[in-house]
């Protein structure tokens, strides 16, 4: 594939609102190797083939986060950027409670913060809009476009994404939520729009909404890993290969269960804990091939499955919140699973008895 120009996002440099000191990044880089299909298109942009998720970032409820964890949250920011790393995923809904909107303040202050121009200008950040009930317009949602840019401290959005459809609750409510993105397009808050946990009949409806009204669909952003590729997953991305929609894949490691980490006697807190449980013990067949496929290629579980994601097409999101964890998934680029290594591993996702549970948000 040939490489895509880089395309700028223009970034305000204000002055940071947080008193904390800048944070020197981790001496240690992850060499990058330059390979056919580093770069990949999203919309009008150039991204790089995996980026980085946020959930974590301000949500204690799932992921225990605590404010003590910004230190190493700005490094493995900075240690992304420093090895080419160029797509942040966001939503104006994560942060529990007070801490609502957290996880797009810190990247608005890490934006700021960090000391390379080149690398600060070409970031792309994709945010998801929640459908609250209390949305209920265009221009209330164009207000929640302009409150995540201040948070984020940038000048324009790189994709806006609408979180959820409300097809099955609330109808009429999401038309004026596809206003809501056309009316941010136009007003050039934002330079791209997609969808997340749209299913393939809302996916086309929106697709063709949108291009009636001069706006093209740039992503569609669903679960998408070895433990989640059913027909309506595998429909949906065969949807956006002929529409030229690019499928952004969140829980590509299903929340944590294609690490390795886990077993039936090791479990995570929290709710985690009471979803693998349910799950980890079908999961085995996928995991030992996981295992043998690292094995020969130097590889972890968690890159090899990172990378299936990258090989179908997808651009995959796992969430980080160690530095560890992104050392971790950086490994995960750089190379390419063979045509007979995919294969093996679809058949050991197929044959294990265990799937990942579909997101409720997610229509038809």
């Amino acid at each position: 594939m040939a490489a895509f120009s880089s395309v700028n996002i223009t970034i305000t440099t204000m002055a940071s609102s947080s008193s904390s000191p800048l944070f020197t990044p981790p001496t240690i880089k992850i060499p990058r190797v330059f390979w056919p299909w580093q770069k990949v298109k999203l919309g009008p942009m150039t991204v790089s083939p995996m980026g980085f998720g946020t959930w974590a970032w301000g949500n204690q409820l799932l992921w225990g986060y605590q404010e003590s964890m910004d230190t190493e949250l700005q490094q493995i920011f900075n240690l992304a950027l420093d090895n080419g790393i160029n797509l942040f995923d966001t939503a104006d809904s994560y942060g529990t409670g007070k801490l609502n909107g957290q996880s797009e303040k810190l990247l608005g202050r890490f934006i700021t913060e960090f000391q390379g121009d080149a690398a600060r200008n070409n970031i792309v950040i994709a945010t998801k809009f929640a459908a609250y009930p209390w949305r209920l317009t265009p221009n209330q949602f164009v207000n929640a476009c302009k409150s995540s840019l201040d948070r984020l401290q940038i000048e324009q959005i790189g994709i806006a994404q609408l979180h959820w459809s409300t097809a099955n609750y609330a109808p009429l409510q999401e038309r004026a939520l596809w206003d809501g993105l056309v009316a941010m397009y136009h007003k050039g808050l934002v330079q791209a729009v997609g969808v997340s946990n749209y299913g393939p009949k809302q996916l086309l409806k929106i697709h063709d909404y949108l291009k009636e009204r001069g706006v093209p669909l740039s992503s569609a952003q669903v679960q998408f890993s070895l433990l989640s590729m059913g027909e309506d997953q595998m429909e949906i991305k065969s949807i956006c290969d002929s529409l030229g929609i690019r499928v952004i894949a969140y829980s590509p490691l299903g929340l944590g269960m294609l690490t390795g980490k886990y077993t039936p006697a090791s479990l995570p807190r929290g709710p985690r804990g009471l979803l693998f449980r349910q799950i980890i013990p079908g999961v085995e067949p996928l995991l030992i091939s996981l295992k043998e496929i690292g094995e020969k290629r130097g590889k972890s579980i968690p890159q090899v499955a990172i990378n299936w994601c990258m090989c179908k097409g997808t651009i995959p999101i796992p969430g980080v919140k160690s530095v560890k964890q992104a050392e971790e998934n950086l490994g995960a680029v750089g190379w390419k699973l063979r045509p007979s290594e995919l294969d093996e591993l679809e058949y050991a996702a197929r044959d294990s008895p265990a799937k990942m549970i579909q997101n409720v948000f997610q229509t038809a």
